[in-house]
């Protein structure tokens, strides 16, 4: 609701697509690149920490982020960088963290639908698209706007209780190895600081920019633990990871901020 109602207020445009594709080839380029290189396959030596260290909380936690610091115009930015990454995650995480003797299988078309369909930046889109056909999406626009606001609030609240769910489950979540805290630093840091390379490479204005670096600088994705889980590979590494990530960004998300704002 909260997307659909500021999608509406700005319309869709290029920049959604382009954000987008910048995500899903980013990450898939990283992945390849530690993978080729032993001098990063040393220091992520498994897809579970490459894939917590790339895939980020970019739905329920950067969009709303993003919608409380950044212009209402930057929303198709923040929404496409979402949509690039969920559905790499999708496409590609199942894949990768399968067993040996499942590698020759398909990717999870399944869970890729599932995740896609339960994005809140694909579910604002479908609503925009449905408003669009019956030609309401003004006077939907306007009535979404305020309650669009208030679910921002609500989706920072559906992290924290997650995040709440994962300590009463799992033990030495803060007992952390050394290729944990490098899947940490590439997710909080360096991320971001490639994302913002890129930005100013591409020319993307201060907010554009911002909208991305942002959203870079998430913490791991739940979708992340969900597919260790699914394919029981490295579920506590998973799981130390994202809550680990989403702690320490209460702090780095405000530096991600004040340093753009450097370059306003």
């Amino acid at each position: 609701m909260s997307v659909m109602g500021l999608l509406l207020k700005e319309g869709i445009d290029i920049n959604l697509i382009k954000s987008a594709f910048l995500a899903f080839s980013l990450i898939g380029f990283l992945i390849t690149l530690i993978n080729i290189f032993p001098i990063f396959k040393n220091k992520l030596p498994n897809y579970t920490l490459q894939l917590a260290g790339l895939i980020g909380n970019t739905s329920f936690l950067g969009i709303p982020i993003a919608i409380a610091l950044l212009p209402s115009a930057t929303i198709n930015f923040t929404i496409g960088f979402d949509l690039g990454t969920t559905l790499f995650a999708w496409v590609f995480g199942p894949f990768l963290l399968q067993r040996k003797s499942q590698i020759k299988s398909i990717p999870n078309i399944k869970g890729l639908l599932n995740a896609l369909i339960n994005s809140p930046a694909s579910r604002g889109i479908i609503g925009v698209f449905l408003a669009y056909l019956f030609q309401i999406d003004e006077i939907l626009g306007n009535y979404l706007w305020i309650p669009a606001r208030i679910v921002i609030a609500l989706a920072i609240i559906i992290v924290g209780t997650r995040l709440g769910l994962i300590t009463n489950q799992k033990n030495n979540i803060f007992d952390l190895n050394k290729e944990i805290k490098f899947s940490i630093l590439l997710k909080l840091f360096i991320l971001p600081f490639i994302i913002f390379l890129l930005s100013k490479f591409l020319n993307f204005d201060f907010y554009q920019s911002s909208a991305l670096v942002l959203q870079a600088g998430t913490p791991s994705a739940i979708s992340t633990i969900l597919m260790a889980e699914a394919y029981r590979v490295k579920q506590n590494i998973a799981s130390k990871i994202l809550f680990t990530t989403t702690l320490i960004s209460i702090i780095t998300i405000p530096l991600l901020a004040i340093f753009m704002n450097s370059f306003k």
